[in-house]
């Protein structure tokens, strides 16, 4: 027997492209038992057209990036009053924080916050973020109910921040199969768009350009392979990673694979881009809960990743895990990688031990279950 369906409001610091924002919008997409609505603290970024194409009711606060304002704060107290939801899901620190306590104010019992980040390093993460995670910390025992995390690692720090250890649920992201599987299809059609033989090798990283997901680890280790007599290309896919990147060029340029590299930059066909990739990589410094490991894998494409967050967990034994900052060691595994490449029969089966992988452990209905769990979990408290 079902569960009552909740009222479920969502509260989310904005709407960019990441893996929060990816999980929120597959939640309210598939949930069909649940209803669902969402405030935005900021405005609609790059995922707020989806929601709208997806019939998501979405209220936009409009408030400035790092700032808190009191038409904001009004606004979102009297949605909350109004709409009377059973839960508030909040997602990322500013949203724990500022959806957190206006839910309390405005009377709301079942109150969930989202743990999507691991990534709390001085000196790379920004200090305001910082304090606002520990300030959540300090909140914990009072403010939320559950505390969601899509990732175990994301806990272990985040129990180093004192927070409250025991309402800690682990809801691992998941995923539209329907959208990421394999496809022969959209390998070939990607591939003869950016002039890449079928039998060339084709890494491929899809990372925005940030210090955290370490470029130049991957490009010193491309380097590396290159030194070692592979022929390969690398697409290199996200948000700044283009032409019109020159601290990126320069990278390429000073390691001498400037040839061999495509600086695609953002795309929005990502099921079509993993499936023209051969391997996946990985190269970052710090992670929670690595969405494109899983969305790669789902399509079939194994993996070399760094070993941050989750990392290990998702891939599992279908691919290669590597310390990170260790360019020598990761040019080592794609060698492994590309070795076995050759192996017809082999990598099929890796390819289909990667895909089958996200089938039994990250489907989107698993993420659902896990949610609603928690939500009925937290109206009980």
């Amino acid at each position: 027997m079902l569960a009552k369906p909740l009222k479920v409001l969502h509260i989310i610091t904005g709407l960019t492209e990441g893996g929060a924002e990816s999980s929120l919008y597959q939640l309210c997409q598939n949930d069909r038992h649940n209803v669902h609505r969402v405030v935005c603290l900021m405005d609609a970024g790059q995922y707020g057209p989806r929601f709208d194409a997806g019939g998501i009711e979405v209220v936009y606060l409009k408030m400035p990036r790092g700032r808190v304002t009191f038409a904001g704060l009004w606004r979102l107290w009297r949605t909350l009053r109004e709409l009377r939801p059973d839960v508030v899901q909040t997602w990322m620190y500013h949203a724990n924080l500022v959806g957190g306590v206006m839910a309390r104010l405005a009377g709301v019992k079942a109150i969930c916050w989202g743990i999507h980040n691991s990534n709390l390093m001085p000196g790379v993460t920004k200090r305001s973020t910082i304090w606002v995670a520990k300030a959540c910390g300090a909140l914990s025992r009072v403010v939320p109910s559950r505390i969601v995390s899509c990732s175990q690692h994301a806990v272990e720090v985040h129990r180093k921040l004192r927070y409250a250890a025991m309402k800690f649920v682990v809801v691992p992201n998941g995923y539209n199969l329907l959208l990421l599987t394999p496809d022969a299809g959209a390998r070939a059609r990607v591939r003869q768009e950016w002039g890449i033989d079928d039998d060339m090798p084709l890494l491929g990283m899809v990372a925005r350009f940030d210090p955290l997901k370490d470029h130049a680890n991957l490009i010193a280790a491309l380097a590396q392979l290159k030194g070692l007599g592979w022929d390969f290309r690398c697409a290199l896919v996200g948000a700044e990673v283009d032409a019109d990147n020159a601290e990126l060029v320069q990278l390429l340029e000073d390691y001498g694979v400037r040839e061999r590299v495509l600086l695609v930059g953002r795309r929005s066909d990502i099921p079509a881009v993993m499936n023209a990739l051969d391997v996946h990589v990985l190269s970052s410094l710090s992670e929670a809960f690595p969405n494109v490991l899983s969305e790669a894998m789902a399509c079939g494409t194994p993996c070399v990743s760094t070993d941050v967050g989750d990392a290990a967990f998702i891939v599992g034994d279908t691919g290669w895990i590597v310390p990170p900052s260790d360019p020598r060691s990761l040019a080592d595994h794609l060698a492994m990688a590309l070795d076995e490449y050759a192996d017809v029969p082999a990598w099929q089966a890796r390819k289909q031990r990667a895909h089958q992988r996200v089938v039994d452990s990250f489907s989107v209905q698993r993420m659902i279950d896990g949610y609603s769990a928690s939500w009925h979990q937290a109206c009980h408290v």
